[in-house]
């Protein structure tokens, strides 16, 4: 059984530069206030948030799974650990009775790579489970915002609807509230125990899924603990005898020892994501504003660590110790660091599975390990909470009674948690069909591998987890990593609030993505950095630091 982990690409964008938390949640944004006075000026506006008391009636009552308890609990915000090997002649039903009746509906998601076709063999085993008859409508997931808008614009939108955080900025932001349906009447307090997957999510992702004053999301979860990795060849490490670095003036100095040009050997890729955490830069987004031990209320680049952040990430480019190619962001620099070009590059924690399972049978000798993020003198590091959601999978409003009970029927099958029939089935398929089982350990077959993807596991899932059966070690030390780097975790005034900000700052912060990539890579200055933040505080900034200070002092602190 596979974990439930965010994925990212190699090159970082504005959804993460700079984040020492999960990709998907790295510019998170949504939720629409119970508070007008939070309200700007916009017509048709309503921004701001919904937490606090006024929150608390709204939530599922939370309900613990019982079913296969993990070996390594969650700690310090952390995905909990499999380390065993599940008895899958022995899994049991999370629910006994099919919860879908049949009736057909109609879902869009973002969707990374090629989609199954209509009535393959996967779709039609879940459905099958389920009692549901979905018509999945998969939409690229690198172009998915350009389809949603132009959908949520229409009159015609589907049955149920997928909507990545990172996705929620503009108009879809407040589209969500005029478009989508309060689930209250059919999840909130003991309503939920209908659906005992979906009242096992935490409370703290439920929380997430309110926008515009009602229950209109059902979350997948996240972990908030830092899921970015900087991740180093350990083998490659062992054999030249590399010590691990312990501070950004000692990885500067191993990357200069550990490159060789001529032997087409480089000490990293682009490091901007792991710099963040190294020096403490909050993410971006909501979460990028926090009151500090001055009182003060500020954005994340008004931060004296954000230009510190920048400057070492361009010291590493400078000294010619970054792939080429990570320069160019052209290629994919996990092949690199497989290939042996790069010794460390970055990205979330599905990679340590990932690539340990893709090497295991033509390069034994790979291992791939988790450095621990430290800070940027050599001390501990200042790392910052994630989101505890930031997909959501909603109802349109008008949907007929049956087609809602469906579609909370399929959620409540996508959130079974590890352990279970229906966890089986989304992850691997049917058994003979998309898998087999090898020394109790299933395999996927080629079927498998191309039906057998990011569909089922978009509509929700249970509380975050790693369990790798084939490489039980790897659960253990991504579970392990996490805890570890967890207890330097810290949360944000914004930690826990779904904010969308007024629709006239919506662009205010636009041009930093591609001036952070160019000012690392050399081609801007930081003059032009500074000026950057002087502009965005007198073009509005400033204005919203008084709208979040309202908001904060009406909703209470996220920390």
């Amino acid at each position: 059984m596979t974990p439930n982990a965010s994925s990212a690409s190699s090159a970082p964008s504005r959804r993460s530069f700079l984040a020492s938390t999960a990709v998907v949640t790295a510019a998170v944004a949504g939720g629409m206030p119970l508070l007008s006075a939070c309200g700007g000026s916009d017509s048709g506006s309503r921004d701001g948030a919904t937490s606090g008391k006024a929150a608390e009636k709204l939530l599922p009552t939370y309900v613990a799974s019982t079913v296969a308890q993990p070996d390594i609990p969650s700690k310090n915000g952390s995905s909990a650990g499999y380390t065993g090997k599940v008895d899958l002649g022995a899994l049991v039903a999370s629910v006994p009775d099919k919860l879908g009746t049949g009736a057909p509906f109609k879902i869009m998601s973002p969707f990374w790579g090629t989609p199954p076709k209509a009535g393959c063999a996967y779709y039609a085993g879940l459905d099958a489970a389920a009692g549901t008859k979905i018509t999945w409508q998969n939409q690229d997931g690198n172009t998915y915002g350009q389809k949603l808008g132009a959908v949520l614009a229409s009159s015609s939108i589907p049955d149920m609807v997928v909507v990545p955080g990172w996705e929620l900025v503009g108009k879809i932001a407040n589209a969500v509230t005029a478009k989508f349906m309060d689930l209250g009447p059919y999840l909130a307090g003991d309503k939920v125990k209908k659906y005992p997957n979906l009242a096992a999510i935490p409370s703290d992702a439920w929380r997430m899924g309110i926008f515009g004053g009602a229950l209109r999301g059902i979350p997948m979860p996240s972990a908030p603990a830092s899921s970015i990795v900087p991740y180093y060849r350990k083998d490659i490490f062992d054999k030249k005898g590399y010590e691990v670095p312990k501070s950004a003036a000692e990885f500067l100095s191993w990357a200069k020892e550990a490159t060789s040009a001529k032997a087409k050997v480089w000490a990293c890729g682009d490091m901007s994501w792991s710099s963040g955490g190294i020096f403490g830069v909050r993410p971006s987004g909501s979460l990028g504003w926090n009151i500090g031990d001055d009182g003060k209320l500020t954005y994340r680049i008004e931060d004296p660590a954000y230009l510190e952040a920048l400057e070492w990430t361009r010291k590493l480019f400078d000294a010619g110790v970054v792939h080429p190619d990570d320069k160019a962001r052209s290629g994919d620099a996990g092949q690199r660091f497989t290939a042996g070009q790069i010794l460390v590059f970055n990205t979330d924690t599905s990679a340590w599975y990932g690539k340990t399972a893709e090497q295991a049978q033509s390069n034994p000798e790979f291992i791939i390990e988790g450095m621990d993020i430290f800070g940027a003198d050599g001390g501990d590091p200042k790392l910052w909470a994630a989101q505890p959601a930031g997909i959501w999978s909603m109802i349109r409003k008008g949907a007929s009674k049956a087609t809602i009970e469906n579609a909370l029927a399929a959620a409540d099958f996508a959130a079974a948690p590890y352990g279970t029939k229906e966890r089986m089935l989304v992850d691997y398929g049917i058994e003979g069909t998309h898998y087999t089982v090898k020394d109790g350990v299933p395999v996927k077959s080629d079927l498998g591998n191309s039906e057998v993807l990011n569909a089922w596991g978009m509509l929700s899932a249970p509380a975050p987890y790693y369990a790798h059966p084939d490489f039980p070690d790897i659960a253990r030390k991504q579970a392990e990593w996490q805890q570890r780097m967890g207890a330097f975790m810290k949360k944000t005034s914004t930690y826990g609030m779904n904010i969308v900000e007024p629709t006239r700052y919506a662009n205010l912060s636009s041009q930093f993505e591609q001036l952070e990539l160019d000012y690392v890579r050399g081609n801007r200055k930081l003059s032009e950095v500074q000026a950057a933040i002087s502009t965005w505080k007198s073009s509005g900034g400033d204005k919203l630091r008084d709208w979040y200070k309202q908001l904060i002092d009406q909703n209470g602190s996220g920390n």
